[in-house]
């Protein structure tokens, strides 16, 4: 795994302009970064990355399916009491599921290790899927990388295809929403939108913030149009603290990501594989931080429910700590030390992307700081060396407005 410099097309912000990429930049700092790229082979990636990341999904699902009969596990993960049926219902009835990131600490040598799961509202998804690999075609073209440069990354076709397989199961009209405010999450509603199209369904948006209640109980888009099932880009435990998630189960409308994702994009699940599967090459110690005694040689300190490193407390072996502020608090887990590799003072951070139930394509968010914060950068990766077409046919892309 090495970082490698390499010159930016002079015509990357009106290629990204030109695919609706619109947050490339955020307050005036770069996110999206084509100045370096990282390069790993294809054993690396089959080996120490695809093959581990669908092995955690399986074990992730696994958990899930116990969590999910189980008051216990529930209580341990903090599942709101008034969620709780909604997110057992919602497993026994096998509500279909679209996607989830893998978080992974990864140096190219040892066993990458689990940092956490993102099953819920995870981010990042339109650039890894689409304008990374934009920016391979484009750079072989001009001869800046060779002609088999290759990357880990069929996650565009792997959502078109689990659209097609689970659009039968979304009752209609299917409605895609996010916060108004943000233009991350519009764009990445956006592009989930036209792969929806693409696999032949049809669908609206609504900002979250519009959503109304009918009196009837169910809850509409503007015109008073019925919400039949909804993917909203708002995080699960948000929505259940709302006043009127009292008036999910009796509205009929169907969740994606569903309820029991609940269960997953919870930092609890990090010490519960731990319990089931100690000394997993993946996995790290972790527990509950419940007064134990603190973990030996360095910890991490994570909320269950918490994002883009905010409220991450950092203890070194040394004694030094790093902290991270943020408006999340409540119960917390502690997970061993096992620092991001450092490449010249960029700290790189590996999401491994699901869809359905299928590994399929990689993106890497890099930090100035070994906490991946939500100021990090997206930078692209390349598969060189004895490369392979792993991705096969890419349908057109067209983003509505």
């Amino acid at each position: 795994m090495r970082r490698i410099a390499i010159e930016p097309r002079p015509d990357w912000r009106r290629r990204a302009a030109d695919c609706g990429f619109a947050f490339h930049t955020i307050d005036g700092a770069p996110y999206w970064d084509e100045s370096a790229y990282y390069a790993f082979d294809l054993r690396q990636i089959e080996d120490d990355i695809e093959d581990p990341s669908a092995e955690l999904h399986s074990m992730a699902m696994e958990l899930a399916a116990e969590a999910a009969g189980s008051q216990e596990l529930m209580e341990r993960l903090a599942i709101p009491m008034a969620a709780r049926d909604q997110v057992a219902d919602s497993w026994r009835r096998r509500d279909p599921h679209l996607y989830g990131r893998i978080d992974l600490a990864y140096d190219g040598r040892g066993p990458a290790k689990l940092y956490e799961l993102n099953y819920d509202t995870p981010t990042s998804l339109f650039e890894a899927a689409f304008f990374q690999w934009d920016w391979l075609e484009r750079q072989r073209e001009s001869g800046a990388l060779p002609p088999d440069a290759d990357q880990f990354n069929a996650i565009h076709e792997a959502l078109v295809e689990r659209f097609a397989e689970i659009g039968g199961r979304l009752p209609r009209p299917l409605f895609f929403a996010a916060s108004q405010g943000s233009a991350e999450d519009q764009g990445t509603v956006d592009y989930l939108r036209d792969c929806a199209a693409q696999a032949g369904i049809e669908s609206g948006t609504v900002a979250i913030e519009d959503i109304g209640l009918a009196a009837d109980g169910r809850f509409t888009a503007g015109d008073d149009v019925v919400i039949a099932s909804l993917f909203k880009l708002y995080p699960l435990e948000d929505l259940f603290a709302d006043e009127f998630a009292q008036a999910l189960p009796g509205s009929g409308m169907r969740l994606l990501e569903p309820a029991w994702k609940l269960l997953l994009s919870n930092k609890g699940v990090l010490p519960l594989l731990w319990e089931r599967h100690r000394g997993h090459p993946n996995l790290l110690p972790a527990e509950f931080d419940d007064g134990a005694a603190p973990l030996p040689g360095g910890w991490v300190r994570k909320p269950l429910f918490s994002r883009e490193g905010a409220n991450i407390e950092m203890r070194f072996s040394d004694g030094r700590t790093l902290h991270q502020p943020g408006p999340y608090g409540g119960p917390a887990i502690r997970q061993a030390l096992h620092a991001l590799p450092e490449h010249g003072g960029a700290y790189p951070l590996i999401g491994s992307w699901v869809v359905g139930d299928r590994a399929c394509g990689m993106g890497i968010r890099e930090d100035d700081s070994p906490i991946t914060r939500d100021t990090a950068r997206f930078v692209p990766h390349v598969i060189v060396g004895e490369g392979r077409d792993r991705r096969g046919s890419r349908g057109r892309m067209v983003l509505e407005a």
